[in-house]
């Protein structure tokens, strides 16, 4: 880790004693203050603070220490460099950690395309359902679809996922085609393992509805389910990008128009402001671009309503419920 920050983070913490309050003054997270402190420990070979529930103080060893940090920060903010341009250019590496799906159906194309702008910068893809710890794992930049932001990170909004409720035509042939959302609760309904397994929620008419949902399969990857789904499998909650493609080619049917599936946050999720890299700054703005342009991410709440639902039950099912 850089000696110079770890000295700066120490001595804001130990000038306000309080390790939030350095945190805020420093524009970084409380962890990444904590991992710094924790480093500077390491290399002072001696615990520095005394901490209690209601203050922090310095020990005799932190004392000595923050007087050579003291003198380290004065002999580097003397050592003046002259920003260039090529300063401002983005490259060299960044980690960017994403979901299966989000990286092959939107981010695959979006990494190329910033690869192309900026034929200096080289990205890392590490593609996990799970979230990942961001210092642990060194990583750069996290994008989630979430509604749960993590306090700790620091967040840029990049956009809104929708979802659509969706099921085969094979599917709805065998077992009908739910009419309300409370009809999913007697179908077989794919759940993913992360987000919303037992319990899918609604906006209708401005009202917040949640629906109790259970199937034969789960998954911790939505691909799978989307693919399950198109099998025949069950009833599957997949993004707008991912079931668009599918839904228009018949393989899906998109269900319950007059319901709109619970909207998720699109983020970049990062650990600290403080000298971010050219090109991660650059990655950001790119990906807001991006994300704000419907040829690349057609998948506002508007969109998920313009695919074609499920106007009637299959005739296999109208001949079906005849004979019942």
């Amino acid at each position: 880790m850089d000696r110079i920050i770890a000295a700066e983070v120490f001595v804001r913490i130990a000038e306000r004693a309080s390790m939030t309050s350095a945190a805020e003054s420093l524009d970084m997270s409380r962890a990444m203050v904590t991992r710094y402190l924790a480093q500077m420990e390491q290399w002072a070979g001696a615990r520095l603070l005394h901490r209690t529930t209601r203050r922090l103080s310095l020990t005799e060893a932190g004392e000595e220490t923050l007087a050579r940090c003291r003198r380290m920060l004065e002999v580097a903010g003397d050592m003046a460099v002259t920003l260039s341009a090529e300063a401002d250019v983005p490259r060299g590496l960044l980690r960017v950690a994403c979901a299966q799906s989000l990286a092959q159906d939107v981010l695959a194309s979006s990494v190329a395309e910033y690869l192309r702008r900026y034929p200096l910068a080289a990205i890392d893809l590490h593609i996990d359902a799970r979230p990942v710890n961001l210092v642990q794992e060194r990583i750069d930049l996290a994008i989630r679809i979430t509604n749960d932001l993590d306090p700790n990170l620091i967040a840029r909004p990049l956009g809104h996922c929708a979802s659509v409720v969706c099921a085969s035509p094979a599917y709805l042939a065998s077992h009908g085609t739910p009419r309300s959302v409370h009809d999913l609760a007697t179908h077989n309904c794919l759940t993913y393992s992360y987000f919303g397994k037992s319990l899918w929620q609604f906006d209708q008419d401005g009202e917040r509805i949640a629906v109790p949902v259970s199937g034969n399969l789960s998954a911790n990857e939505s691909q799978v389910l989307l693919a399950a789904a198109m099998e025949g499998a069950g009833i599957a909650m997949q993004p707008v990008y991912s079931a668009r493609g599918p839904i228009a080619e018949g393989r899906l049917v998109a269900l319950l128009s007059k319901v709109v599936p619970l909207g998720l946050g699109v983020y970049g999720l990062y650990a600290s402001r403080r000298q971010m890299p050219a090109s991660l700054r650059a990655l950001l703005d790119f990906l807001v671009e991006r994300f704000a342009d419907a040829r690349h991410w057609p998948a506002g709440a508007a969109e998920a309503k313009r695919l074609k639902p499920a106007a009637r039950p299959p005739d296999t099912v109208r001949a079906r419920n005849r004979t019942e």
